[in-house]
């Protein structure tokens, strides 16, 4: 009975057969010194998927998992070994791959988000054009709204500055993403002149006050879908 219940889903955030088939080769492999390895990597990643989910503290994390100490050591070893990240791009270039597109992309749509966050503390900031006290999420999307890199700021940081950053990271990851969109808020002369030099071409879409009512925009739409997508 205790081997039919370790295999049994027991929470909607645990992870399928099918699923722990395609991240298990990612794992780290065993130790050649110490003790051998008693937890199992599968409850591990089952462990942080729920916390994510429920959205609980590490101290409440459900039993069955183990001790939570065990998993936070976990977490914070696979951390080091960058593989969340890993998974997360792999898997999006398989997804590209699916929709008949090159697996790297070439392009992107860069944009902010401003949003409350109470607990954040002294990390927060005053974000007076949406008049939010937060944080702001910068994100970089392919043309598809599949997300390639996120930075995180207080909300009275500028997109501009945000998006520093973003360029930053995506050189390094995603070295063959040559052109990005963007809104009026990334028409800044410091932020062009670091596009230039890391090889970017930021394209500025603007929006279009002759008409009357709301109207999509080309490519920005795009990034504003993924911000749904995140909220949910």
């Amino acid at each position: 009975m205790a081997e039919i219940a370790r295999k049994t889903r027991r929470y909607p955030s645990d992870l399928t057969d099918e699923e722990w088939a395609q991240i298990a080769p990612l794992m780290p492999g065993p130790s050649r010194r110490g003790r051998p390895r008693e937890m199992d990597l599968r409850e591990i990643i089952n462990a942080l998927r729920y916390l994510v989910r429920s959205g609980c503290g590490w101290e409440m994390l459900s039993v069955h998992f183990g001790p939570w100490q065990t998993v936070y050591w976990w977490f914070r070893r696979l951390m080091r070994c960058f593989l969340f990240q890993t998974i997360h791009d792999l898997a999006l270039m398989c997804d590209r791959e699916r929709a008949g597109r090159e697996a790297s992309p070439s392009a992107g749509v860069i944009d902010s988000q401003s949003v409350k966050a109470p607990a954040a503390g002294a990390r927060r900031g005053y974000d007076a054009g949406k008049k939010v006290m937060g944080r702001k999420r910068h994100i970089a999307v392919d043309t598809d709204g599949r997300l390639l890199m996120v930075n995180l700021t207080p909300a009275d940081i500028s997109d501009s500055a945000g998006a520093q950053t973003i360029l930053d990271g995506i050189r390094k990851r995603w070295p063959w993403v040559k052109h990005m969109f963007a809104d009026g808020a990334y028409d800044r002369l410091k932020l062009m002149d670091k596009a230039a030099f890391l090889d970017f071409t930021i394209e500025i879409v603007r929006r279009c006050n002759s008409k009357p009512g709301f109207k999509v925009l080309p490519r920005r739409w795009v990034v504003e879908r993924t911000f749904g997508w995140m909220t949910r």
